[in-house]
């Protein structure tokens, strides 16, 4: 509940005015950023017919790992990261269309009881047992990989008389595919590690960006995001889980406006 309390505090900057008759251009933006997430409880749907086994691990806890925090010592793709390309209309440009992606890592929770109930072996089971690496683990460590083609609506909020800072709300809504990249551990038994399609997710997305002359940006935004996983690969089998996933996003951006396009008075954006 907090974290969606947080979502929506930016939802007030609706009813900000503009302070300024500063123009702008509609424009096409590569940006490139990290995240930070935090998923909620599901459950693992464990399916391996030739083992007589169909199970679930219920109600589970995972957390995701930043690698952000030694920035400088590993390659740049190796933390969470983000990157979006995307553009605003010409003739409408309070509204665009973008490409995002999120690279978010999944594991589960180590040391917690995970409740395991169905049948494994052709034997009923109905008991706890503990998350352990030599045991039974689950990573989407390499991504759980949320691909998103979103529709936009920017608000103009306000800027510098001249033109150098201008600052925008920016919402987005959209569905695109999950590229995982599973790798477990269940019951003893390790899977062949690797990427695949695994499924949909959708979610929404607040941002606030800071534009920088007509050329950078800087958005700081909020996410959520849900997901639905199926086929996933485990020894001899698949399995299938959702989840709900809340991110903070911090990305850096490049602007390329449209050639040959004059500037547009900021009160189009307030239509």
């Amino acid at each position: 509940m907090r974290y969606i309390i947080l979502f929506t505090i930016s939802l007030f900057s609706l009813f900000a005015k503009a302070q300024t008759n500063n123009q702008f251009t509609s424009r096409m933006y590569f940006a490139w950023g990290y995240n930070k997430e935090w998923y909620s409880a599901s459950t693992i749907k464990v399916s391996q017919p030739s083992q007589g086994s169909n199970y679930e691990l219920e109600n589970i806890a995972g957390n995701d790992r930043i690698g952000w925090d030694k920035l400088f010592q590993r390659p740049l793709t190796i933390p969470q990261y983000n990157y979006r390309f995307g553009f605003f209309m010409k003739k409408h440009p309070t509204w665009g269309f973008e490409f995002n992606f999120d690279h978010t890592k999944y594991q589960l929770t180590p040391g917690q009881d995970a409740h395991i109930v169905g049948n494994i072996n052709n034997r009923n089971v109905d008991t706890n047992i503990v998350v352990q690496d030599s045991y039974l683990f689950w990573k989407l460590n390499n991504g759980a990989n949320f691909f998103l083609f979103n529709v936009m609506k920017r608000f103009y909020i306000c800027g510098t008389k001249n033109g150098v800072l201008k600052l925008f709300n920016i919402y987005k809504v959209g569905f695109g595919p999950v590229i995982p990249h599973t790798e477990n551990t269940l019951l003893g038994h390790d899977n062949s590690p690797g990427f695949q399609f695994g499924g949909f997710n959708t979610g929404v997305e607040a941002a606030y960006r800071l534009e920088i002359t007509k050329y950078f940006y800087i958005d700081i935004a909020q996410k959520l995001d849900y997901a639905y996983y199926y086929g996933l690969h485990v020894w001899q089998g698949t399995a299938k889980q959702s989840f709900s996933t809340y991110e903070i996003i911090g990305t850096l951006g490049i602007m390329l406006p449209y050639k040959n396009k004059k500037e547009v008075p900021v009160e189009e954006l307030k239509k």
